[in-house]
């Protein structure tokens, strides 16, 4: 029994189950006991949003940096080309969406939101994308357009998204003191991420939230200083129990960590009252199901006829499939949202979008049923 319940509980963090759990969790409480909930997201916000995403973050931090090794899927620019151009797409439709309906509606206030409906939730559309394909070109190209989007997104969040009033210099100097000590603590060929985390990671926090951006992202710049590996280990790769580099720990270490900061995530920001949805959830909701398929598939058009090449194996079919799975935005455009707009209407219109945007999922399994696309096809071919 305690075997089952073990295993049971890996494979509930491994497929990061309890960020919709804890998601599920919050809206029954915010639309049953609102008050006792507001407080509770109150007193959590900032050690989780503020200080807890951070481990989340760096996390995907690792994802890139590992992709951009020798060997890794992102290591030259025409094996990254199409996939990173594809992100691009996907972030520039949903964005010309979003604003279209904003302004549309005569909603103006609610135009700093673009880039939430950019979003694409790596976990989530991955585990989405196995579900359609089982061993197939698709699942690490929806990888690599994901990374690269978390990627641009970041410094998104960092350039559009500052979480006070910017304070360039007070935040730059003490910046450039923890890349200072991360730098040393790499040519010391220090193993541990510990000092990297306490000493350099710290003061890189304390440099953003000084200078009015989101100290969320104070690993993000301290990661690529960690030693790592040679080689790519894969995307989305299991650490392995030889991998003894800083950056393999630190990931090995945080990994169940992160997932209970995902709950709490989850619970502290997901809790929004059910007759929020108005213009904000709409323009979101359409900029990730309209807007990111047709962004992917115009740009991975442009791409080609420019004289970049689709990968072996994936075609048109998989293409549209993998912009529909792309389209869910969920953790980061949960994030996004409490980043863009204050507590309010606003804030929960937009949060319900990004909630309702794991719909892709469900739209992503339906298109490829249509195009007999990934397992499909099989089945289809099964057929007398």
């Amino acid at each position: 029994m305690r075997r089952r319940l073990r295993s049971l509980a890996v494979s509930i963090a491994e497929h990061s189950l309890l960020l919709p759990a804890g998601a599920l969790i919050a809206l029954v409480w915010a639309n049953t006991f609102a008050a006792s909930y507001a407080r509770f997201a109150h007193a959590f916000e900032f050690i989780v949003n503020d200080v807890g995403m951070a481990f989340f973050f760096a996390l995907a931090a690792k994802e890139v940096v590992e992709a951009t090794v020798p060997g890794g899927a992102l290591h030259t620019w025409r094996r990254a080309a199409m996939p990173v151009v594809a992100a691009i797409g996907g972030m520039i439709g949903p964005a010309l969406i979003y604003l279209s309906m904003v302004h549309l509606s005569r909603e103006p206030a609610l135009a700093r939101g673009w880039a939430i409906p950019c979003a694409t939730d790596i976990a989530f559309s991955y585990l989405v994308a196995k579900a359609i394909y089982r061993r197939h070109p698709a699942v690490p190209f929806l990888l690599l357009l994901a990374i690269a989007d978390d990627a641009f997104g970041l410094i998104i969040l960092a350039v559009f998204y500052p979480a006070g009033d910017l304070q360039p210099a007070s935040g730059a100097v003490l910046l450039a003191a923890a890349l200072g000590i991360s730098w040393m603590l790499r040519r010391r060929r220090v193993r541990s991420f510990w000092p990297y985390v306490i000493a350099g990671g710290a003061m890189s926090w304390t440099a953003l939230f000084l200078g009015g951006l989101h100290p969320a992202l104070a690993l993000v710049p301290i990661v690529p200083f960690l030693p790592h590996a040679a080689h790519d280990p894969g995307l989305l790769a299991p650490v392995p129990s030889s991998a003894r580099d800083a950056l393999n720990e630190f990931a090995r270490w945080w990994k169940y960590p992160v997932q209970a900061v995902l709950l709490l995530f989850g619970l502290v920001n997901a809790g929004v009252p059910l007759r929020a949805v108005d213009v904000g959830t709409w323009a979101v909701l359409s900029g990730v199901l309209i807007g990111k398929p047709i962004g992917i598939g115009a740009s991975v058009a442009l791409a080609a006829a420019a004289g970049l090449a689709l990968p072996a194996g994936l075609g048109w079919k998989d293409v549209m499939v993998v912009g529909f799975a792309a389209a869910i935005g969920f953790t980061v455009a949960l994030f996004f949202a409490t980043a863009a707009f204050p507590s309010g209407p606003m804030l929960d219109e937009t949060k319900m979008g990004a909630l309702l945007s794991a719909s892709g999922g469900i739209v992503a399994i339906g298109v490829a049923a249509l195009l007999r696309a990934g397992r499909f096809r099989a089945s289809a071919a099964e057929r007398p």
